[in-house]
């Protein structure tokens, strides 16, 4: 009696449809991406366990390191610009439409108001230099606040008009920054009765 040959399916998948579908999948996640931008001062965070993100919206981070320096930043081209016009009128330091816009687009800054419009000029590269800016000064002149109070003032009532909400504050300190140049940041945040903030911390793993 013959025997009977069965036809052996091919066992080659066609790839295909599986590539165009990867291609397109990475080229939709890299248009989408929102990049890193470089910061002015980069500060090595003290390790934690705690794993409570940071808002990304409505927050202001307060970056201290470098000595003392102390940079500050907050989310929202809106918000900026609002806390630009607010400063400008107390320091009766005017800026242009342009620089406001620029401005906006400035995720930290540390200098003082004066040479504010140095730093908005130039281009992001050159601005975001370690070392050339000096830090926002945190000490009072005579019965007039710091201008970090200032500034934190600022942009709370800027939040506070375009979102309708109140701000949050992170502080984000260098690991060997001395305690004074903190507690300083912390006295001015008391100063206006903020007495609850955010610690940015490096994620470490439990022993």
């Amino acid at each position: 009696m013959p025997k009977i040959k069965v036809k052996r399916a091919s066992t080659t998948i066609d790839m295909t449809a599986m590539c165009d579908v990867s291609f397109l999948l990475l080229t939709f996640f890299i248009l989408t991406a929102t990049a890193r931008q470089p910061e002015p001062m980069q500060v090595d965070t003290p390790a934690s366990t705690v794993q409570i993100p940071v808002p990304d919206k409505n927050i202001a981070t307060i970056t201290i390191g470098g000595g003392g320096r102390v940079f500050f930043g907050v989310t929202g081209p809106n918000i900026r610009k609002r806390m630009l016009e607010r400063i400008s009128e107390k320091y009766s330091v005017g800026f242009s439409p342009e620089e406001k816009e620029r401005f906006s687009l400035m995720e930290s800054f540390g200098v003082p108001v004066g040479n504010l419009k140095q730093i908005i000029a130039m281009g992001g590269s050159e601005r975001n230099k370690q070392g050339l800016q000096p830090g926002i000064p945190t000490d009072s002149v005579g019965n007039n606040p710091s201008q970090l109070h200032e500034w934190i003032m600022a942009a709370r009532y800027a939040t506070k008009e375009i979102e309708n909400q109140e701000m949050r504050v992170a502080i984000k300190g260098d690991a060997k920054e001395q305690y004074p140049a903190v507690k300083k940041v912390i006295d001015i945040l008391q100063g206006q009765k903020v007495n609850k903030f955010s610690l940015i911390t490096n994620l470490r793993n439990e022993d």
